[in-house]
């Protein structure tokens, strides 16, 4: 599958987040991940709907909206029209029926629904609800602050799902060239990195070690 390298806005410098944007955007970015965090899912808060907007405004890149929220549901439309092409919520904050709900107004709308599991919750949480996504995000950090180290245990977890699912397999946390080749191996084919890219002297460079590593 293809490898695709998603840079993760939480840990550009947000005075100047447009030129960021464009930044990565030339470096061969693939999408965007943006972290929607609300203090009471995760104990941090980022931003809003008003941001994805502004984003959207500044590139073509495919939007990959991270929602680590507590209630997404009732934050979906506003999302949607912000203009996201990718929607992710966590298992661990949604049932079926929610989901269920959740993909008919996404698809309405040809958006994608992803699902997300923390590194903690184990493949059999979402093992019901694969039919109903069209992507999956493996947590390799505890979510709620960008920076922190990459957890080697949820390795196993994407070999895994990569046996049961056959779709893109994203993982978001501690992501640098040191470790893409070890997620590669085990079946992610969607990398999300946020300070390896964006604190790298060449931006390029970082993200194609990302895409090439074996």
């Amino acid at each position: 599958m293809k490898i695709k390298v998603a840079p993760s806005i939480l840990s550009a410098d947000f005075s100047r987040l447009g030129c960021q944007i464009k930044k990565v955007e030339r470096a061969g970015a693939d999408m965007l991940h943006i972290d929607i965090m609300d203090g009471h899912f995760v104990p941090n808060i980022t931003i809003g709907p008003v941001v994805v907007k502004f984003i959207r405004q500044h590139t073509k890149l495919p939007l990959d909206v991270h929602l680590m929220i507590k209630h997404p549901e009732k934050f979906l439309s506003l999302f949607i029209d912000a203009g996201s092409d990718m929607i992710t919520v966590h298992i661990e904050a949604v049932n079926k029926a929610k989901l269920i709900s959740m993909r008919r107004k996404l698809k309405a709308k040809g958006i994608k629904l992803g699902i997300s599991l923390n590194p903690a919750t184990p493949v059999a949480k979402i093992k019901d609800v694969l039919g109903l996504v069209d992507f999956i995000l493996v947590m390799s950090v505890n979510p709620g602050f960008g920076g922190q180290k990459f957890i080697p245990g949820v390795l196993p977890k994407i070999k895994e799902l990569r046996v049961l699912y056959k779709g893109d397999i994203a993982v978001d946390g501690g992501i640098s060239d040191a470790v893409a080749g070890d997620l590669i191996k085990a079946g992610a084919n969607v990398l999300a990195s946020g300070s390896y890219i964006f604190s790298a002297k060449n931006t390029k460079q970082a993200i194609e070690r990302i895409r090439n590593a074996r």
